[in-house]
């Protein structure tokens, strides 16, 4: 692993509400059902927590909004890297 991703991993690792969203993103979502999903992992995460979580994965380039412009029903992607990460976890 590089740099960045030993310090992606890690970041995620000591996170458990950011280990719950990584893990409910298995394939293109919408917050809510992302929100759902990792519920299932940490059930106390919030749907305000997931939306925090998600933002701070598109800024490390973990994660990616594949239609950015619409205000309600964004959906987001794992990138390569995050990818990578789930896989580890």
């Amino acid at each position: 692993m590089e740099k960045k991703e030993v310090e992606a991993y890690s970041w995620i690792a000591r996170g458990s509400l950011r280990r719950a969203v990584i893990r409910a993103l298995e394939k293109p979502r919408i917050v809510s059902d992302i929100y759902k999903e990792a519920k299932n992992y940490n059930p106390l995460i919030s749907l305000n927590n997931t939306s925090d979580t998600l933002r701070d994965f598109e800024k490390m380039k973990i994660a990616t909004c594949i239609n950015p412009k619409e205000k309600v029903g964004r959906i987001y992607k794992l990138t390569l890297l995050g990818e990578k990460i789930r896989k580890e976890l």
